[in-house]
Formats: structure tokens, C-alpha cells, sequence
């Protein structure tokens, strides 16, 4: 076995300073909570969020889908697909496929999601890391 670095902590850090400023930290929190309900919950929080309102809203929905998207990069570098297909969050049936694709054995064998329910875990756990050193103060008012 050969250990190969992916480089998650990078990852985490880059992603907590490009939403720094849109005060959406907190979501990291969150996020990791979310992972241990699965990779299917992951992926559907965006569209909770990016469809509200209110701008800060929307910028901790783009939190958590440029996250998943980077677990899918990352995933990628290991060898293994994860589905990812854009969805219109209007449209029920493409949100039904995306999902079904997630729990679909052939589609994504339970293997390969056990490995990135893994790596999201760790990401997140990152994530909580540097937010912890990044936060800004009116964020940390808040919690």
C-alpha cells in the first residue's frame, strides 16, 4: 500500500480563505455534522440554501457545492468516479436521478463510496480546522 497525499488540508485552506469575506464559515460546522448522515445528504444541502433569498444564504449554498466539488476532483486523482451531474433544482426527477446514482451499487460501488464518505469526513474535518483559525469575529458572534 502507498500512501499518496491529496492534499485535503490545502484544499480545506483555500476553501475557508475564498469564503472568508462572505462570512459563511460557520457552514464548516455543518458540513461535517452533515457527512456522517452520507454523501447523498452532502450533495443535496446546496440547494437548500441556494435557494433562499437572502445573498449570505446563496454564498453558504456555493460553500457547500464548490466543497463537494472539490471531493470530486479529489476523488477523481484516486481513481474513483463520483457522480456529479449538474441539476436543475427545479426539476425533481434530475434530483431523484443524482441522488440514486449515490446509493446505486453498480453505478457507485459501496467501496468506492466508503472511501469518499472517508475523505469527505476528513475534509470537512479540515475544514472546521482552518475556520477555527480563519473565522472573523462577527462570525464568531454568531455562534
Amino acid at each position: 500500500m502507498v500512501l499518496k497525499s491529496y492534499n485535503l488540508d490545502r484544499i480545506a485552506q483555500k476553501l475557508v480563505l475564498k469564503y472568508r469575506d462572505k462570512e459563511v464559515l460557520n457552514e464548516s460546522h455543518k458540513m461535517r455534522q452533515t457527512a456522517a448522515y452520507g454523501l447523498e445528504r452532502f450533495w443535496g444541502e446546496h440547494f437548500r440554501l441556494l435557494g433562499k433569498n437572502k445573498t449570505r444564504d446563496r454564498d453558504a449554498g456555493e460553500y457547500w457545492k464548490e466543497t463537494w466539488n472539490e471531493l470530486v476532483k479529489i476523488m477523481e486523482r484516486a481513481g474513483v468516479a463520483v457522480p456529479n451531474d449538474s441539476v436543475n433544482p427545479d426539476k425533481t426527477d434530475e434530483i431523484r436521478a443524482m441522488a440514486q446514482q449515490l446509493w446505486d451499487d453498480e453505478k457507485f460501488p459501496s467501496e468506492d463510496r466508503q472511501y469518499t464518505l472517508a475523505v469527505l469526513i476528513q475534509l470537512c474535518d479540515s475544514l472546521v480546522w482552518w475556520t477555527q483559525r480563519y473565522k472573523k469575529k462577527s462570525e464568531r458572534d454568531q455562534e
